[in-house]
């Protein structure tokens, strides 16, 4: 009875260690909520129907003492969310978690378990909507099954993932067609967000910056079609740095590509940087970058430290001995992109650090520094969209000709 009550929850229960939630930031809009009669037993069941721009991974869980049903949602953003009363609630909440998470929190007017839960997309929009039914039940049901439940929650190794939506049938190919090639899937990720603004210099922050950028990026890549985009985060949400290599895995990325645009103490740096991932900094302002990306999980509460000794023996498998060269031509590339269109560049264009987003040992990962906001003359450039457009479109080439050469190299070491 528990586990048919854990599946109603939203729970899969046995799920292997490498699934993983896919990330799909939304808006909910509006909440609406239903007293209605109950046809097969004395009493009511109650529902809650919550709108959102786009289908969302989601949980249910039941807190007792006060009863409480709390709704996480992942990626969901409450700005301009104003619910009204519903009429079994006594109060409600909701709140951001570090993690990227929504919470929207109900204190119950009563004891009631949920009978139905469900997400409804629809197909011409992506919009979505979450829809509960929960039917009353004595005090003594709904102890037993708040505590089994958060028990089974507890043990299990759950994922919450998105539903199955129908994909449209493909069209029937012929003997005589060629085989569908795979684009490669570049991961884009936009430094800091959320509680993490990043740096911040006359009003502009790091965070929106870079998250602007990844957008004309993406736009740009996608105009150009050799490569398929995704992106660590859509909006100004928090994604803790192991949370971004997930969301790499996750999507099945070729390479990832980090963009910063970070500020260092006066006189140190401006320019554009790409740096690798090494165990020691190839100098100081690396050290401090490494150092200050890594603090922005500890203050939201994400202990990296506990991953020092896996991470090491990641590093030193047969896997990084093919990635690291990769990641390295992939500096190399971007940079000789930068120079030869004539935008600066550091003194030190290539670099490396113990940065954390880029510990992927099976992805050729690389971390640019566009410029630096503590450089007047960078900063300059950084919100200048006529630059922004230029920059994108020197990556985007850069990114396809490495992709030409890796290629070739790839089928040489198959040889």
């Amino acid at each position: 009875m528990i586990a048919a009550l854990m599946l109603m929850l939203g729970v899969t229960l046995g799920a292997g260690a490498g699934a993983e939630p896919v990330r799909v930031d939304a808006r909910a809009s509006t909440i609406s909520a239903a007293v209605e009669a109950r046809e097969d037993a004395p009493g009511r069941l109650v529902g809650l129907t919550l709108a959102l721009s786009a289908a969302v991974p989601y949980r249910v869980r039941l807190l007792d003492a006060p009863r409480r049903l709390v709704l996480d949602l992942d990626g969901v953003d409450w700005a301009g969310f104003a619910p009204g009363p519903v009429p079994w609630v006594a109060g409600q909440r909701m709140g951001q978690l570090p993690d990227g998470w929504a919470r929207l929190v109900l204190d119950l007017d009563g004891p009631y378990l949920p009978v139905r839960t469900e997400q409804r997309i629809d197909p011409a929009t992506g919009a979505a909507e979450i829809a509960l039914r929960l039917a009353p039940v004595t005090p003594a049901e709904f102890t037993a099954a708040a505590h089994d439940a958060q028990a089974l929650i507890a043990r299990s190794d759950a994922a919450f993932l998105l539903p199955a939506v129908a994909a449209p049938p493909a069209p029937a190919r012929r003997e005589s067609d060629p085989a569908p090639v795979r684009r490669p899937l570049v991961m884009l990720d936009p430094g800091h967000g959320g509680i993490d603004p990043g740096a911040e210099r006359d009003g502009v922050r790091e965070a929106d910056l870079v998250l602007d950028f990844a957008r004309l990026l993406r736009a740009e890549l996608d105009a150009r079609g050799q490569f398929d985009v995704a992106m660590t985060r859509e909006a100004d949400v928090f994604v803790s740095l192991d949370a971004r290599i997930r969301a790499a895995r996750v999507a099945g990325a070729d390479l990832l590509v980090s963009l910063h645009a970070d500020a260092l103490p006066e006189g140190m740096a401006s320019g554009t940087v790409v740096y690798t991932l090494a165990e020691e900094a190839s100098d100081a302002s690396a050290q401090y970058l490494a150092g200050r990306h890594a603090r922005a999980d500890l203050l939201a509460g994400v202990d990296l430290t506990r991953n020092t000794d896996e991470i090491a023996r990641v590093l030193m498998s047969v896997t990084w001995q093919d990635t690291a060269p990769r990641a390295r031509a992939l500096a190399q590339a971007l940079v000789d992109g930068v120079g030869q269109a004539g935008l600066r560049l550091h003194r030190r264009p290539v670099q490396s650090g113990a940065f954390t987003v880029l510990r992927a040992s099976d992805i050729p990962s690389v971390l640019i520094e566009l410029g630096f906001m503590s450089s007047p003359r960078d900063l300059a450039d950084l919100i200048d969209p006529a630059w922004q457009a230029q920059m994108a479109a020197v990556l985007a080439e850069a990114l396809e000709e490495w992709l030409t050469e890796d290629r070739e190299m790839q089928a040489l070491r198959r040889r």
